[in-house]
C-alpha cells in the first residue's frame, strides 16, 4: 500500500505566459502545462481508478496565480486573505484565487483544462498563493500522516512582496509541517542543468506591457529568481528549471508500494511439540520482486440517473482565513455488470428452455464424455486440512540446484522486527547456510487449511542487511522430463551416429557464426560520462515499452480527448533496435554467416497452383487408378477421417461442383461437431476442420465456397441452431483468424476488406 499523498500545484497565468520566448513554438503557459498536465495526470484519481499509478490516495488540488478573476480556472474568483489568521504573521492583505480542491472526477480535469488561459493581468503574488497551499494542505490533511507537497510552476514575472519576515515565517511552518515545496521556473537559469537565459531583461518583472494597476520599477534581473531560490533552500526543497523538468517527463516513474506480509509465524526446524531440540523463529514474509501488469482497460458507462450533489468546485476563503473545502461531486460514470442466466432443455418450456436458479445447479467434474457430481459432504473429504507454518524439511548444496526449477518472484524472510531473539536465531541460520555453501527445503502453508507449497531458501548477507530470499519449487508430480535429438550429433535407429549431416551445423557455420556474435557484442560498447568502454544497455535505463506507453497514452488521453496521441517516447524504443553503428561494423560477419548458412529468399507463396495444373499423364497412357480399383466416384465424406477424405476429394475431383459438394459435406460433419460437443471439448477439432477447408479453397481459387459456408455458420451460431449459445465457439473461431477470403487473400474474391472486416460484427 502506498502512502496518502496532498499535493497542491500552483500555475501562474498572468499576461506574460502568453508569450513565445526562446525559439519556442508555444507558449510559456502551454510549455508549463506540459509539465503540470503530466503530474496530475500521473497521480490524479479518474474515475476512482488512478491514471497511471493505480494510486487511491493521492489528493490534487490546483490554485491559480495571477488570474482576471472572472471566468479562469474553473469558475473562481478572486478572494481575500488575512496572512496573520494563516501563519500568524502580519496583517498586510494579498490577492490569489484558488480552484479544484482535491479532484476526482475526469469531468473535472476536462473542466480544468478548458479554463486554464492566459490571463489579462500582471498583477499577482507567487507568495501569497503558497499561503493558501499551505492552508488547503492544513485543512485536509490536519494531523493526520500525509506527504504534503506544494508545486509551483511560474515565469517569475509578477512583483513578488518585498517581506523577509513572510518569507521567514513560510518557511518555518513548511518545516514545521513537513511539506515538500518545489518552484519550477520557465527559463529559470540552472547551472547543474546548464541553461541560462542570454540577454535577459534587467527586471524579471513585465516585458514591456504594463497593466492598468502595474507599475515597472528597476529590479534586478534574477531577484525573484533568488527569492524563490532562497526559500526552497530554506525548506530543503527543489528548485529548477522548466527545460529539465520536461526533458525528464519521459523518464517512466517506477511504482512505490508499501510491502505486504504474506505470512507470520514461526520458522521451525523440527517438531517442537515431540522434540525440545527443535527450533523455532518467529520470522515475517514479504515480496521482493513483483510483475507489475500494464494498466487494465474497464468497462463504463453513463449513469442514466446522475447523483444529485449540491457540491461545488471552488473553495472559498472566508473572511476569518478559512477555507471552505467541499467534497468531491459524485461519479459520472458507472461500472457495467454482468448477468448469467442458465437454462435446461424442456421440450413443454416456450422456446424449448427453461431457466434455472444458480442453486439448483450441482457440480460436477468432467470425466471423459461424463460429468461426474461430487456433493459438498464428498468434496469437504477432498480438502487437505492445513495449519500455518513454515517448516523447514532439509538440505540440498548450491550445485545440486537446477535454476529452471525456479517457479515463482522472490520473497524475503526477516525476522521479527521488534524480536532481538529471532534477530539473532534467524542470522546463525543465514551465516550456516552460506558457509556451508547449501540452501533450505522448506514447506510453507500462508494461512490454515491453504495448499502447501515447497520453497528453496537461500541465504543473503549485505553490508547492512541479513535476509532469506525465497522461491517456490514444484513438488515431484510436477516434474515432467522430456527427451530431445541432441544439437550435436544425429543418431540413427540402428544407433549409429553421425557427426556430419544437412541438419547439422558446419564447422564454418559455427566458426562465422561465432565471429559475429562477437561482433555483435553491446557489453561494452556504451560510453560512460567519462568516455570510457561500459555497459551499452543496462537493466537500470530499460524499461517495458509495453507498459509505460499505455501509461503515456491513458494519460495523453485523460487531458486530450479529441488530438493524437504523440509518439513514444525515446527511452521506450532506445533499445528496440541494435546500434546502428554496430549493425555497420558487424556486416561483414553477417554477409560470411549468410555466405555459410546457404541462406536464400523463399519466394512468395503462389495462389490456385491446382486450378489449371497439368497432371502427370504415365508414358503408356493408361489409368493407373482404374487398374488399381479406384472409384473417382467416391465422395462421401465421415466424420472420423474428415480432413483426409475432404483432401482426396477435392484433390481427384473434376468439376467445380465436385468442390462445392466436398465442400457442403465438410461443412455439415463441422456443424454436427459443434452441436453435439459437451462443452467445448470438440471446437478444435471444428477449428482444424474449418481451417483446412479454407486453405484448400484459397489454393483452389474457389472463395465463394468457403465464404457462403462461412456466412451460413455465423447465422446459425447466432440464432443458436447449433446446441444452444454456442458463442463461445464463436470467440475461438473469430481468434483462429478463420473469416472470410477477401480480395487482399486472393484476388479473385468478390469480398473487400472492409466486408471481410464487419463479418466479425455479432450485429
Amino acid at each position: 500500500m502506498a502512502d496518502k499523498e496532498a499535493t497542491v500545484y500552483i500555475v501562474d497565468v498572468g499576461a506574460s505566459m502568453g508569450e513565445h520566448r526562446n525559439g519556442r513554438d508555444q507558449s510559456d503557459l502551454d510549455f508549463a502545462m506540459t509539465y503540470v498536465w503530466d503530474k496530475i495526470t500521473s497521480t490524479a484519481c479518474i474515475l476512482t481508478i488512478p491514471v497511471a499509478l493505480e494510486r487511491k490516495t493521492a489528493m490534487l488540488g490546483v490554485i491559480g496565480l495571477r488570474t482576471d478573476g472572472k471566468d479562469a480556472l474553473n469558475e473562481m474568483s478572486t478572494f481575500s486573505f488575512t496572512r496573520r489568521k494563516a501563519l500568524q504573521t502580519n496583517s498586510k492583505v494579498k490577492k490569489a484565487s484558488i480552484t479544484s480542491p482535491y479532484f476526482k472526477k475526469s469531468a473535472e480535469l476536462k473542466q480544468l483544462r478548458r479554463k486554464v488561459e492566459v490571463s489579462e493581468t500582471f498583477n499577482g503574488d507567487a507568495i501569497s498563493a503558497i499561503i493558501i497551499a499551505i492552508q488547503m494542505i492544513i485543512k485536509h490533511c490536519k494531523k493526520l500522516k500525509w506527504k504534503r507537497k506544494i508545486v509551483l510552476v511560474t515565469d517569475g514575472r509578477g512583483a513578488l512582496e518585498d517581506d523577509p519576515d513572510s518569507v521567514s515565517e513560510i518557511t518555518k511552518k513548511i518545516t514545521e509541517d513537513a511539506m515538500e515545496i518545489v518552484i519550477i521556473g520557465v527559463d529559470f537559469d540552472d547551472a547543474e542543468y546548464g541553461f541560462k537565459e542570454e540577454d535577459k531583461d534587467p527586471q524579471k518583472v513585465n516585458d514591456g506591457n504594463s497593466g492598468p494597476d502595474f507599475v515597472a520599477n528597476n529590479v534586478l534581473q534574477a531577484k525573484n529568481e533568488q527569492t524563490f531560490k532562497t526559500l526552497v533552500d530554506q525548506c530543503d526543497g527543489v528548485f529548477g528549471t522548466l527545460q529539465q523538468a520536461v526533458e525528464e517527463l519521459g523518464i517512466p516513474r517506477l511504482k512505490t508500494t508499501r510491502p505486504v506480509p504474506s505470512y507470520k509465524g514461526p520458522l521451525s526446524l523440527g517438531d517442537a511439540n515431540e522434540y525440545d531440540s527443535a527450533v523455532c523463529i518467529d520470522v515475517e514474509r514479504y515480496p521482493r520482486t513483483a510483475i507489475r501488469r500494464p494498466l487494465a482497460a474497464s468497462q463504463y458507462v453513463q449513469r442514466l440517473d446522475p447523483i444529485d450533489s449540491n457540491t461545488q468546485s471552488t473553495a472559498t476563503v472566508l473572511p476569518d482565513g478559512d477555507i471552505d473545502m467541499p467534497d468531491a461531486a459524485a461519479n459520472d460514470l458507472t461500472n457495467v455488470k454482468n448477468s448469467r442466466t442458465y437454462q435446461v432443455l424442456d421440450e413443454e418450456a416456450p422456446g424449448g428452455k427453461r431457466d434455472v436458479s444458480r442453486d439448483d445447479l450441482a457440480k460436477g467434474y468432467e470425466y471423459g464424455r461424463t460429468a461426474v457430481h461430487i456433493n459438498e459432504t464428498d468434496e469437504n473429504v477432498t480438502k487437505l486440512e492445513t495449519q500455518a507454518a513454515l517448516e523447514i524439511i532439509g538440505f540440498i548444496p548450491w550445485a545440486n540446484y537446477e535454476r529452471y526449477m525456479s517457479m515463482t518472484v522472490s520473497n524475503t524472510i526477516i525476522a521479527q522486527k521488534t524480536n532481538s531473539k529471532a534477530i539473532m536465531a534467524l542470522s546463525s541460520v543465514i551465516h550456516a547456510l552460506f558457509e556451508l555453501e547449501s540452501y533450505a527445503i522448506a514447506r510453507l502453508v500462508p494461512k490454515s487449511d491453504k495448499s502447501p507449497v515447497i520453497l528453496l531458501l537461500a541465504p543473503s548477507i549485505e553490508v547492512d542487511y541479513e535476509c532469506l530470499l525465497d522461491v517456490q519449487i514444484p513438488f515431484a508430480e510436477d516434474v515432467r522430463s522430456y527427451k530431445f535429438p541432441p544439437l550435436d550429433r544425429v543418431v540413427t535407429i540402428s544407433g549409429k551416429v553421425i557427426k556430419e549431416h544437412r541438419n547439422l551445423p558446419s564447422d564454418s557455420l559455427t566458426s562465422a557464426m561465432s565471429d559475429y556474435v562477437d561482433r555483435m557484442d553491446l557489453s561494452a560498447f556504451g560510453k560512460d560520462d567519462e568516455g570510457n568502454p561500459s555497459e551499452y544497455m543496462p537493466m537500470t535505463d530499460t524499461f517495458s515499452p509495453v507498459l509505460h506507453r499505455i501509461d503515456q497514452a491513458v494519460r495523453w488521453r485523460a487531458v486530450n480527448p479529441t488530438e493524437p496521441i504523440p509518439p513514444p517516447y525515446e527511452i521506450l524504443t532506445r533499445y528496440s533496435q541494435p546500434p546502428k553503428d554496430l549493425v555497420v561494423q558487424s556486416k561483414r560477419k553477417l554477409e560470411k554467416l549468410m555466405a555459410a548458412a546457404n541462406v536464400k529468399k523463399v519466394p512468395p507463396k503462389v495462389q490456385g497452383r491446382r486450378r489449371n495444373r497439368n497432371e502427370v499423364k504415365p508414358l503408356s497412357g493408361l489409368d493407373v487408378e482404374a487398374l488399381l480399383g479406384s472409384d473417382k466416384r467416391k465422395t462421401k465424406i465421415s466424420a472420423q477421417n474428415a480432413i483426409p477424405e475432404f483432401r482426396q476429394v477435392v484433390n481427384t475431383t473434376d468439376s467445380i461442383d465436385g468442390i462445392r459438394e466436398a465442400a457442403q459435406q465438410l461443412g455439415t460433419v463441422i456443424e454436427a461437431r459443434i452441436k453435439d460437443s459437451f462443452g467445448d471439448i470438440a471446437y478444435a477439432r471444428a477449428l482444424e476442420e474449418i481451417g483446412v477447408m479454407r486453405e484448400e479453397l484459397i489454393e483452389l481459387e474457389e472463395p465463394d465456397v468457403y465464404n457462403s459456408f462461412a456466412k451460413a455458420l455465423k447465422e446459425k451460431l447466432l440464432a443458436e441452431k447449433l446446441g444452444g449459445n454456442r458463442k463461445d465457439f464463436w470467440w475461438e473461431f473469430r481468434k483462429s483468424k478463420l473469416g472470410l477470403i477477401d480480395q487482399r487473400t486472393l484476388e479473385t474474391s468478390t469480398v473487400t476488406e472492409d466486408e471481410a472486416r464487419a463479418f466479425w460484427s455479432l450485429k
